[in-house]
């Protein structure tokens, strides 16, 4: 069984010590340090290398969040929190969980089961060494989505498309379209292709939605997502489309 080297970070000491207890059933997690705040996170990460953290996110002087962000090898990370409201920038990091305090043992155990589902997929040699902030998403994995007051955490297998609108992205799924300061490219950058597909210049499209393909203006071609939405593919993107599919 593969141990996973483990962090918690948090600046209550009873959290710390409760949570310590729990994941004491969990052999699989192997507890190699503990922070009481962002900067003591930061430096232990540094210096122990995990490859999983428990991260709190109201803490003071620095933000679970805003911790992330100082990173340059983000671990596996599980949010521990009180608060249900709090998210985090799109695609800042790929987070396997968030647990809500008090922490109840059967969320814990599926937080640690989406853990050995996500190293079982994500098999990597160990003589490949691949930072996971340069890991591209698939639609197994969720985001944190954090628009005005309204935070979502969702699956990218429910996005069915992502739309430019100035300076801003549009992410579509269910009946949201949450708007994030981000550009389209950024996103491209970040997804996997053989799931997502950019279709021109103002949108990406989740293949998985695709229900309809039909020949388009000036050698384009426009598809039809499962949702209703009609997407037209640029000629240049058409060509790379087609070759996709052999068609």
């Amino acid at each position: 069984m593969r141990q996973f080297k483990t962090i918690i970070i948090d600046d209550e000491r009873l959290a710390r010590e409760e949570l310590k207890s729990m994941l004491s059933s969990f052999p699989e997690i192997e507890i190699i340090g503990e922070a009481k705040n962002g900067e003591e996170g930061i430096l232990k990460i540094k210096e122990f290398r995990p490859d999983l953290i428990f991260l709190d996110i109201s803490m003071p002087g620095m933000t679970g969040f805003e911790m992330l962000k100082k990173l340059e090898n983000i671990p596996h990370v599980i949010f521990v929190t009180a608060y249900d409201e709090f998210a985090l920038k799109a695609f800042e990091v790929n987070a396997l969980d968030y647990v809500l305090k008090p922490i109840d043992p059967e969320r814990l155990n599926e937080a640690i089961g989406k853990l050995r589902s996500k190293e079982e997929n994500d098999f990597e040699s160990e003589e490949i060494i691949v930072s996971r902030k340069d890991k591209k998403l698939t639609t197994d994995d969720r985001i944190f989505i954090k628009d005005g007051e309204k935070c979502f955490f969702v699956q990218l297998s429910d996005v069915r498309m992502l739309e430019s609108d100035g300076n801003y992205v549009k992410v579509h799924f269910g009946k949201s379209r949450p708007l994030i300061l981000r550009s389209l490219n950024s996103f491209e950058e970040r997804l996997n292709g053989a799931y997502f597909f950019r279709a021109n210049r103002k949108f990406i499209i989740n293949l998985d939605w695709v229900e309809k393909v039909d020949n388009w203006f000036n050698g384009g071609l426009q598809v039809e997502l499962k949702s209703g939405d009609k997407v037209e593919i640029s000629r240049r993107q058409a060509i790379r489309f087609k070759e996709m599919f052999h068609f």
